[in-house]
């Protein structure tokens, strides 16, 4: 009787504890690989209902510390991750990556340096200097406003350490190599992580699994097709989309690739045929009947046709 009631406040003791948001789960790490984890976010879009959290922060447990991937959108989910962090390891935070300048991703940097002010933050430094220069601050007042006041607390904390292309960065017993070979693709400011120990790439918003992605001013849709063809020559083991589940190159890189490339080789036709993006629309999406149920398809879809119209004629000039 005893060893039932142990097993039994054992289980309710794991389940209180567990990150739960209510109508939508349990977001614990996911291991990917021996010390590497993932904590897969929501779907949607930040909300009161989500807490904020969307993205899919990043765990390496080294022998040093511990390493944090995009560490979520806001100072709540930063400190989540933390509590998750600490379900596994007594071991310091000593660094965290940011993939990329949309506060989705690095806004729960503020947790962390509250609680390990001497951990080292690793960004594109075009990231750095428009999150100085105002892109932080809008990033909170946006968080804030799309869950009703719920992440009014976040205050911008920025990268500290500019990274390179092909850059080795050694911490510990962990190495990463960092990956951006182009000057646009999601965004003017990604990077992508590689864990060299686990053969994993963090992708950040250059790749989605059951998710579209938006391509703003300050993106190229081509250029995000060389990255994603780059990142599958790599030739990993693993890969950490921004959105979506992990796993290996036909799972987290090619789905979003070749949708990237259908609508690359669509536009380009009715671009040819002196077509308006309008016209082009009802031809393409014949061709895309597989990513009809992906969060947020109806929205981008007819965006993205018109984004890369204007790309085509961009280079056409």
């Amino acid at each position: 009787m005893k060893t039932i009631y142990l097993l039994f406040a054992l289980t309710l003791s794991t389940l209180s504890n567990a990150w739960t948001i209510k109508g939508m789960g349990e977001f614990s790490p996911e291991k990917l690989s021996n010390n590497l984890l993932v904590i897969h976010g929501p779907s949607g879009e930040p909300s009161v209902q989500n807490q904020g959290f969307m993205n899919n922060p990043g765990i390496i447990i080294g022998k040093k510390g511990v390493i944090i991937v995009d560490s979520g959108s806001a100072y709540n989910v930063g400190k989540k991750v933390i509590k998750e962090v600490e379900k596994i390891t007594k071991k310091p935070i000593i660094a965290v990556f940011n993939t990329h300048v949309h506060g989705d991703h690095w806004l729960g940097n503020q947790a962390i340096i509250e609680k390990y002010p001497n951990a080292k933050i690793y960004a594109h430094p075009e990231m750095i200097i428009e999150a100085k220069n105002g892109g932080g601050d809008n990033w909170v007042n946006l968080m804030t406003t799309l869950t009703d006041g719920l992440t009014k607390d976040t205050i911008s904390t920025y990268p500290t350490d500019a990274t390179q292309h092909l850059q080795v960065i050694n911490l510990g017993s962990e190495q990463f190599k960092i990956h951006n070979p182009t000057i646009k693709a999601h965004t003017n400011t990604d990077i992508m992580i590689e864990h060299v120990n686990s053969k994993t790439l963090f992708l950040g918003d250059n790749g989605f699994v059951n998710r579209m992605g938006r391509f703003d001013n300050s993106s190229s849709m081509h250029g995000n097709i060389k990255v994603l063809q780059y990142a599958t020559d790599l030739g990993l083991d693993y890969y950490v989309p921004g959105h979506g589940s992990s796993g290996n190159v036909n799972h987290a890189v090619t789905p979003f690739l070749d949708y990237l490339l259908i609508i690359q080789d669509e536009t380009k036709k009715g671009y040819d045929q002196d077509l308006a993006d309008y016209e082009i629309k009802p031809i393409a999406i014949k061709q895309l009947t597989a990513y009809k149920n992906w969060h947020g398809f109806d929205e981008q879809f007819g965006k993205h046709i018109s984004k890369m119209l204007l790309e085509i004629e961009a280079r056409d000039l």
